[in-house]
């Protein structure tokens, strides 16, 4: 049925579809639902406690049978300098006039914890089928911690050099980030923002430099793009915005609005939001400081100063500080509910597929719920 099986074999899933794990915007419901159609469904942990984690999964375990990727953040735990933070609010400074709010007030703390001994030992007693890191891997000890579990180890590269390292350091699997996908760049061997590269230039260039099972991502909405990530040497497809269009996506009103009125120059990288690159819709805070700004500190802090001002503004029905992550692909949505639009997106690769002639999707499309 598909040209390339290695992650179903893995996995013992239908089709070559994988969840992206999203903080923030999902929970288990999502995953449960993509899982039901065939794909892997994921869980984004970066954000929850350990036993916000075992419910979400005991939550998964109970609706169905399959395999779950629990997602996490491995970046450096840097301290936020006052220096740093002081330059920052006074960057802002306009913006807490206009809204009436208090400059000097105290702010909330970042919310994104790295992978930790603590989390390992989470893994150990779920017992995972895959669990997926961005920016690298964490360290050696953790990972082998975490294979020894039983789990798969994904994590995701946006440069070839990125692929190469995350093999030679453990890694089962390649998530090949294109520099479309929405969300936070997975980036960590360096800062280039401006050297990142396109899915289609990425994926045929990690799977010839690597021995191991490629995902693509990056801008995939639609059958089209799974087929043509399949075609360029991916073993499958991960989707994440166009998931976020699915009534079982967490997002406000508000994200779901922006989403609805995307075009395909309406989003840009931007570190504003959490002081790492990410893509999001474009807001007036973007616009007007501009997307990368070197006052931004450093992750994922930079939120914190931006909170006060992003919960007047969604109060007064506005998203001009808020972070609306988002794809470029994103004009290729649909609301449909996330089961029923993974069983279509199969159906619509395999289509394609077909008429490509690749081998093995020789068979009939799917039935749609």
């Amino acid at each position: 049925m598909w040209p390339n099986h290695s992650l179903l074999d893995l996995l013992h899933i239908e089709h070559p579809i994988v969840q992206s794990p999203m903080a923030g915007a999902q929970d288990s419901e999502l995953a449960i639902a993509v899982a039901r159609a065939g794909g892997l469904g994921s869980l984004a942990c970066a954000m929850l406690s350990p036993d916000q984690i075992r419910e979400q999964v005991a939550l998964f375990r109970q609706a169905v049978s399959a395999p779950i990727n629990l997602n996490f953040f491995c970046h450096e735990d840097l301290r936020l300098e006052q220096e740093a933070l002081q330059e920052w609010r006074l960057r802002l400074m306009p913006y807490y006039q206009e809204y009436g709010l208090d400059p000097n007030q105290e702010l909330p703390k970042a919310a994104r914890a790295p992978f930790s001994p603590v989390h390992a030992e989470l893994v150990e007693a779920i017992r995972p089928e895959v669990v997926s890191f961005h920016f690298g891997l964490p360290t050696a000890d953790l990972v082998e911690r975490v294979k020894k579990s039983g789990a798969l180890v994904m994590s995701s590269a946006t440069t070839t050099a990125e692929a190469v390292w995350l093999q030679e350091h453990g890694a089962d699997i390649i998530i090949a980030q294109g520099v479309e996908a929405g969300g936070h760049r997975g980036m960590f061997l360096d800062n280039k923002v401006h050297t990142q590269v396109g899915t289609l230039s990425l994926v045929p260039q990690i799977a010839d430099a690597v021995s191991i099972p490629v995902i693509a991502a990056g801008g995939i909405a639609d059958g089209r793009g799974i087929a043509a990530a399949l075609a360029l040497g991916a073993c499958a497809a991960q989707i994440g915005t166009a998931y976020l269009f699915c009534p079982e996506s967490k997002i406000s009103p508000l994200h779901r609005e922006a989403l609805g009125q995307s075009r395909s120059d309406g989003t840009a990288l931007t570190n504003l939001f959490s002081g790492r690159p990410a893509r999001s819709i474009r807001t007036r805070l973007m616009d007007e400081i501009g997307p990368l700004s070197d006052s931004a500190p450093v992750f994922p802090h930079a939120g914190s100063a931006l909170s006060p001002l992003r919960i007047e503004a969604e109060k007064q029905g506005r998203s001009e500080f808020t972070s609306l992550w988002s794809g470029q692909s994103a004009a290729l949505g649909r609301a449909l509910p996330a089961e029923q639009l993974t069983l279509v997106l199969a159906q619509e690769a395999q289509g394609v597929c077909k008429r490509l002639g690749l081998a093995g999707a020789t068979h009939a499309p799917l039935d749609q719920p």
